[in-house]
């Protein structure tokens, strides 16, 4: 038996990055006295995610995806493959210089695996500019793939990851209560209940590992739900913190797990994609175009969100590119 013992964290990160790196240093000591070689830390856990979704809220600070803070990460991580969210300062494919809300995937050695956010909801995309695609990546603990937040709201992502060989896929999240229809217990509150159900989903239709890690308590006018989780390729939750902060871990032989999920009926072997070629059509009465191309964040538009920062510097080239 090859078991990997893997952990999902729920925690609270702001603007003080100092603070930020004592809490990751903290979980990241916790999960290995545990024996853990697999931890994931929640989106902007570097900074702190936005302070609201109105279009108008402040950006975390800007890092470079090989700055003195990454690198400080790395030695954090040490043996250990640590996935953290991050306000990153980077390049779009045209070279301009952008604000992205990225996942970086680390290990002592250095970087193994970067995603940056493609779906964005209500006004994220005045913030930040939206990536363009999901892969997977391999590393010491096998073939791993990364989405953040509402990536996860939409089927294709994690499907794409599971068809790129991904065997577990790591959902780095600052995930909101519901502000409409607030429940005063965060374990009745709707946003929660679906937060759960994608993760599970996910999971089931994959079959594939999925580890969920979120925000908890408050920042700016956000309360998060916390909820970590791991979920096996069944849809069945394995270990989760609830509405608190906390770290889900669980052990699991991951290729023993994806083979014996997939040995009568294999969801990736059995699909029919002649059957749903509509699968790349716009929503009816939706604009064409991709959602980097209409955000405020992109092609060289002021970023007032940046500006408390100063300019974002251009990289000569995106890093991330293949």
């Amino acid at each position: 038996m090859n078991a990997l013992r893997m952990a999902a964290a729920a925690a609270s990160f702001d603007r003080d990055l100092e603070a930020d790196f004592i809490r990751i240093e903290h979980l990241i000591d916790t999960a290995r006295a545990d024996e853990v070689r697999l931890l994931v830390l929640p989106e902007a856990a570097l900074g702190g995610y936005l302070a609201d979704l109105n279009g108008a809220a402040g950006t975390p600070p800007p890092l470079f995806s090989d700055g003195p803070e990454i690198r400080r990460l790395t030695r954090l991580a040490g043996e250990m493959v640590v996935a953290v969210g991050y306000c990153e300062a980077g390049a779009d494919e045209d070279g301009v210089g952008q604000l992205f809300n990225s996942a970086i995937c680390v290990t002592g050695d250095g970087v193994l695996g970067h995603h940056r956010k493609v779906h964005q909801p209500l006004r994220e995309d005045a913030s930040y500019a939206a990536g363009s695609r999901f892969a997977a990546f391999d590393t010491p603990v096998g073939r791993l793939g990364m989405m953040i937040c509402y990536d996860k709201a939409f089927p294709e992502s994690a499907r794409a990851l599971a068809l790129d060989g991904a065997e577990i896929v790591m959902c780095l999240s600052a995930w909101p209560a519901s502000r409409t229809k607030a429940a005063p217990n965060l374990n009745q509150d709707r946003w929660k209940r679906r937060f759960d159900l994608f993760d599970r989903a996910r999971a089931l239709e994959n079959q594939i590992i999925w580890l969920s890690a979120n925000q908890s308590g408050q920042f700016g006018s956000l309360r998060f739900v916390a909820s970590a989780k791991v979920v096996d390729p069944g849809g069945d939750v394995l270990a989760h913190t609830g509405v608190r902060a906390g770290l889900a871990i669980a052990e699991l032989d991951v290729k023993a797990e994806l083979q014996a999920a997939r040995r009568s009926m294999d969801h990736l072997r059995d699909r029919r994609p002649a059957a749903y070629p509509f699968l790349d059509r716009l929503a009816p009465g939706a604009s064409p175009g991709l959602p980097e191309l209409r955000s405020r964040a992109v092609r060289g538009r002021p970023n007032r969100s940046a500006v408390e920062f100063g300019s974002v510097r251009a990289l000569d080239r995106d890093p991330h590119a293949r």
